[in-house]
């Protein structure tokens, strides 16, 4: 028979989600506070989806369906 002498590698660690954030894409009606209370239950929070996604979106009132928007951890 055959042994090898290299240590056990564990196998990776799988990645948590919490970690990477979420992501949601914007369907027709949806606005930034509507997203909020979906994803956090609380619409005041929507400045932190913004903020998470200034990259494509200069104007918090226009986000268009299609977009995927990153979701911060609450």
């Amino acid at each position: 028979g055959s042994s090898s002498t290299a240590p056990e590698t564990a196998p990776p660690k799988p990645v948590e989600p919490a970690a990477l954030g979420r992501t949601y894409t914007v369907v027709s009606g949806d606005s930034l506070s509507r997203i909020a209370k979906r994803e956090y239950g609380d619409a005041t929070l929507w400045p932190r989806i913004f903020d998470a996604n200034r990259d494509q979106i200069k104007n918090p009132d226009l986000i268009h369906p299609g977009q995927v928007l990153k979701i911060p951890s609450a």
